[in-house]
């Protein structure tokens, strides 16, 4: 790939218009008018690759991607496992998955295919060999996607005893699985590995510890059956980087695991802008960008994005003009280094044919949205040098996918609006808000690159997790806790002797009971006057109240009402050179905004920016010269910002003492490096 340049693309599904060779000339004229640089490539074309069983066409794909790499346009060359055609599910049945109350399902959809089946792993071994001696050496091949979308779950015989097989070499004998899942509750202790089976409505659903292990094993199945995809296109010979495109939010799969299988991370973005204001909407796609690019901490990809509207979404709203700018802009801004879409161009027929392209149904240039992709385009080239660059935040925020399966299945205190993402957008948004990088880690990963680390409603620990937060707050580190942490441990048993597990002496504090809310139903804090940290008002609280008694710590703010008035609602603890702070409920947004804005000032971490206005937004990238700094404003109307440039240069936008709307400006900054 080549050094300085922005990757700007689309996926690309020529196969759909074989029969209109005049449109297939279109594209290419459109995709250079475009500014596009890149396709992603055969995502969905087994069935016309591979028509039959071990007949292969690929005349039609080699004189695409020649003419591609002719046009200056570069190819992500998918593995086409995604969706397979129905040839292979008539004749081979064990490839379709079986659902959770052990129904095989019938041929259809993406996806629906069991990991485990050797037939379907030696089906797509030959297919993606076939694609690695053709392409895998092209000098207009630049990556390999492997796949689609990894999702779901299959619980067939094959996938049953490879589960079996996984939690024997966990747990080594049957005695530890029931003491690690407390099988002797309801008397559904086993005897040997053979008797357990995956969770079913159908059979046994309340062992927590069950549920979560069959959670960790699909995701280490779905790792494996990529490392095996990964595997048949590097035996060709081929050593490009390799990539498979994760989803928003998703809560399927662990994706912290896939970081020994791939080379760059890269996800599919899809924001319902305009549905709330566009500073809430670009936030939460903030902290899914930070999440992608920490996964491997280095520059990740936009695989798909939508240049105009989708089909899926339950309204299919249009992006108002300057808004895919925007949101292209911001992706290179936490440390994308492409902006892509779905799709190049729309589809006649199924299920996408109303979903946004870079060219419509209509097949003209003049196009509203043709223009913006240029524009995008146009941009790219000139933040070209930002790539490669990367993100060194000085905080993170844990969002641990094993904790979340662990709490959203634990039966209480609320069985029915935790709000775990909620109460992780929280910390982030107000870590953000007042101009810090920020980093989304996991419970596997290092805190002591850090200044400042908030771990909300951190229900489950693993990976000795309680060792790594002393020992962090005891070099100095800022530690953020919330209600509902350190109750149970990786195998969802519940801790004895106190919590937060591990960590009373730490915080100063120990958790005694925690109140669940009714919806609508509210309490709040009280600042302490005196305190070493003053909030300047009272705020709310609802959802959840954790109850604690003091060991050491300082009281910041007490509750105001029902038989807890009085007791702590924000405490901070003193350990080693470090800080502590525990929040007791799940309060108000801008709760969270003035206590870190606080904690940041208190504790001298320096911000990218200050006085920040609000619905803007600041990140910023770096190479061993340059610091980059985007300042985006995601506001309906122009917002005043005053900047010091005496040694900023301007590489995009204007500084008039204003940003437009939806406007971005980019700063750098040569680095002291003496």
């Amino acid at each position: 790939m080549k050094r300085n340049v922005l990757l700007h693309g689309a996926d690309y599904y020529p196969e759909q218009w074989l029969e209109h060779p005049d449109i297939l000339t279109k594209d290419i004229e459109y995709l250079k008018k475009a500014k596009i640089n890149v396709v992603s490539l055969g995502v969905f074309a087994w069935s016309v690759l591979e028509p039959e069983e071990g007949v292969y066409d690929f005349k039609w794909m080699e004189e695409i991607v020649d003419r591609l790499y002719q046009n200056d346009i570069s190819i992500m060359l998918a593995t086409p496992s995604g969706a397979r055609p129905k040839w292979l599910s008539d004749k081979y049945e064990e490839v379709l998955r079986v659902d959770e109350n052990r129904v095989r399902n019938l041929f259809g959809g993406r996806h629906n295919h069991c990991y485990t089946s050797p037939v379907y792993r030696e089906k797509t071994a030959a297919i993606n060999k076939e694609l690695s001696r053709r392409f895998g050496k092209h000098p207009g091949v630049i990556a390999w996607h492997i796949s689609n979308e990894f999702s779901g779950e299959c619980h067939c015989p094959l996938c049953q005893q490879a589960f079996k097989e996984w939690l024997k070499e966990r747990y080594q004998t049957i005695g530890q699985v029931n003491k690690a899942w407390e099988t002797t509750f309801w008397s559904h202790r086993y005897q040997d590995f053979s008797q357990i089976e995956s969770p079913s409505p159908r059979g046994e659903m309340q062992l927590h510890g069950l549920n979560l292990d069959w959670k960790r094993f699909v995701t280490d199945r779905t790792v494996d059956f990529v490392r095996h995809e990964v595997q048949a296109v590097k035996e060709e010979g081929s050593k490009l980087p390799v990539t498979i495109n994760l989803m928003y939010d998703f809560n399927g799969l662990n994706y912290y695991k896939f970081r020994n299988v791939i080379d760059v991370v890269s996800w599919d973005t899809y924001p319902t802008w305009h549905k709330i204001p566009e500073a809430d909407t670009a936030m939460d796609t903030a902290m899914q960008h930070d999440f992608m690019r920490s996964i491997l901490k280095k520059p990740f990809w936009i695989m798909e994005s939508c240049p105009t509207s989708t089909n899926w979404q339950s309204v299919s709203k249009l992006k108002k003009p300057g808004m895919l700018q925007a949101a292209s802009l911001q992706a290179i801004a936490h440390g994308s280094d492409s902006v892509q879409y779905f799709q190049v161009r729309q589809s006649r027929g199924a299920s996408e044919k109303f979903h946004g392209a870079v060219i419509d149904h209509y097949g003209g240039a003049d196009t509203r949205v043709l223009k913006e992709v240029t524009g995008v385009g146009e941009a790219l080239e000139l933040l070209g040098e930002t790539a490669g660059s990367v993100t060194v935040a000085k905080a993170a925020v844990l969002h641990d996918c094993e904790n979340r399966w662990a709490m959203e299945d634990a039966q209480g205190p609320r069985n029915k609006g935790l709000h775990y993402k909620e109460a992780v957008m929280k910390s982030y948004g107000a870590l953000r808000r007042a101009g810090l990088d920020v980093d989304i880690i996991d419970m596997e990963q290092s805190l002591m690159d850090y200044e400042i680390v908030a771990a909300p409603m951190l229900y489950l620990f693993r990976e000795n997790f309680e060792e790594k937060a002393k020992e962090f707050v005891k070099q100095g580190g800022t530690l953020i806790f919330t209600y509902w942490s350190g109750i149970v441990n990786h195998t969802d048993l519940c801790f004895l002797g106190g919590t937060p597990h591990g960590l009373t002496d730490v915080f100063g504090i120990r958790s005694m009971e925690i109140d669940g809310l009714y919806d609508g139903e509210e309490n709040s804090a009280i600042p302490k006057e005196s305190a070493s940290l003053i909030l300047n008002k009272e705020y709310k609280c609802g959802n959840l109240c954790d109850l604690v008694a003091l060991k050491g710590a300082e009281v910041l703010a007490e509750y105001s009402s029902d038989f807890y008035a009085g007791m702590p609602a924000l405490t901070v603890n003193p350990y080693g050179a470090g800080s502590a702070y525990y929040v007791c409920a799940d309060f108000e947004e801008e709760f969270y905004n003035e206590l870190y804005e606080k904690i940041i000032k208190k504790h001298k971490i320096t911000p990218l920016l200050t006085d920040i206005p609000k619905g803007v937004e600041v990140t910023s990238r770096e190479n061993e010269q340059y610091r980059y700094l985007f300042i985006q404003n995601y506001n309906r109307e122009p917002v005043s910002i005053v900047l010091s440039k005496e040694k900023e240069e301007i590489i995009y936008g204007e500084d008039n003492g204003e940003i437009p709307s939806f406007g971005t400006l980019v700063l750098k900054r040569k680095k002291d490096n003496s």
